[in-house]
Formats: C-alpha cells, sequence, structure tokens
C-alpha cells in the first residue's frame, strides 16, 4: 500500500530567511514547499501549482497579505484553500480583519518555526475534520439539524425552514468557521445552473436569522465576501 502523497504548501514571504527557515522546518516534517516573494507571484503559483495550504506574510510588496487572502476567497476554485498568516504584533487590527477576511488561522513574528509546524498540522487536523463526508446530524448549542429527518429543532421544537434555508444552514454547520462566499453557498444550495444574483443569499441568511435567533451573532457577514458560522470549539 502506497504512503500518501505530502502535502504541498505555498510559503509567500519577502523575508528570504524567514521563507527558508519555514521551508527546512516543514520539509523536515515531510511537507513540500515552493515559495513566491511577491503578492502578485503567489496569486499566480495559487493558481499554476494547486497546494494544500498557504502560509501568507501579512506586510508583502506590490500586494499585501490582506488582499491576497480576499483574492483566494473570491475565486470558486480557491475558496476553500486553508490560509496561515505571519502577523507582527504590531499588527493586530490586521490580524483581526484578515481572519475576517478569511485567514484560518495565523502566527505572530517572531515565531517557533517547531510552533508554525505544529499549526499548520493542527490546522490541516481541523480542515480534514470538516472534510469528512456529512453527518447525520449537526449539533450548534441549542440547536439540531437533523439531516435524515430533514429537520431543524431548537431545544426540540421544530423550526420550520424553506429547503434553501435548510441547505444554506447545512453548509454553515459542515464548515463551521470558515468563510463560505457566496459563490460557494450558490454553488452549493442552488447548483452551477442558478442564473441568479448572490444577493439571494444574503436574503436567505436573513430569514435564517430571524427564524433562529441564536445565529443572529453566529453568523458573521464577511465584507464583500460571504459568510462564516462561528466557531464554538476553536481547540487547536
Amino acid at each position: 500500500m502506497s504512503s500518501p502523497t505530502p502535502k504541498k504548501i505555498l510559503i509567500i514571504e519577502d523575508e528570504p530567511e524567514i521563507a527558508q527557515l519555514v521551508k527546512l522546518y516543514l520539509e523536515k516534517d515531510g511537507f513540500r514547499t515552493t515559495i513566491a516573494k511577491t503578492g502578485p507571484e503567489g496569486l499566480k503559483m495559487v493558481k499554476a501549482d494547486r497546494p494544500d495550504m498557504v502560509i501568507l506574510d501579512l506586510m508583502l510588496p506590490e500586494m499585501d497579505g490582506l488582499e491576497i487572502c480576499k483574492k483566494i476567497r473570491i475565486a470558486p476554485d480557491t475558496a476553500l484553500l486553508p490560509v496561515l498568516m505571519l502577523t507582527a504584533k504590531a499588527e493586530e487590527s490586521d490580524t483581526i480583519i484578515g481572519l475576517e477576511l478569511g485567514a484560518d488561522d495565523y502566527v505572530s513574528k517572531p515565531f517557533s518555526p517547531k510552533v508554525l509546524v505544529t499549526r499548520v498540522k493542527a490546522l490541516f487536523r481541523r480542515l480534514q475534520r470538516s472534510d469528512e463526508p456529512k453527518h447525520s446530524s449537526y449539533a450548534y448549542g441549542s440547536l439540531l439539524l437533523d439531516l435524515s429527518r430533514h429537520e431543524a429543532l431548537i431545544d426540540g421544537e421544530e423550526i420550520l425552514l424553506t429547503a434553501k434555508e435548510f441547505g444554506l444552514l447545512e453548509q454553515l454547520l459542515h464548515h463551521t468557521g470558515r468563510v463560505l462566499t457566496r459563490d460557494v453557498l450558490l454553488n452549493a444550495v442552488w447548483g452551477y445552473d442558478y442564473y441568479g444574483t448572490t444577493r439571494t443569499v444574503d436574503v436567505h441568511i436573513r430569514r435564517l436569522k430571524l427564524k433562529i435567533p441564536l445565529l443572529d451573532d453566529a453568523i458573521i457577514s464577511v465584507k464583500s465576501l460571504g459568510y462564516k458560522l462561528k466557531d464554538r470549539n476553536a481547540s487547536d
């Protein structure tokens, strides 16, 4: 039985010493790596090399990490690509913006390379769980979504949802903690042959929040991108 192909990680970092250090430790742990020194070069490599994860420096020449993260999330073929940001402690506000734009995790500089590798592995484990076959049900606080019965329950009391509302909720619960763009949600719930506008998603999200008040604060709108459901158990 052949061993699984090592995960490929793209490092977008303009400081050669840091990039090589990250590369060294990742490859010692069995990962494959490539390096891009600028934002535009990194985006080209994302499309050409199809990495399994991007380690993205926040401060880059020509295009900063926030803009790169946003472009990765907007493109349907990379919308769910794992992104781990490297940030300086002084950039805390930008770090928050980065997470809101869809970065899956971040590590502050200066960092221990071993800690970075640990965070990379933890992120892969977390995302592997979300990519496993869909559950027969999802629990989120007092909310239970039973797929086999096609029921949404709050404290055991059924909430009547339309088919699209139910589908949206299923997608958010299945990808808890991750930004889902409107295009990704449209494709997953309405199908690739849907010709409406992405505002349709906004309307259905508003209806979900009205019907299930606990989702009002739990579903976060990510400006110009889409939505994510807060991760209630982010322990990795």
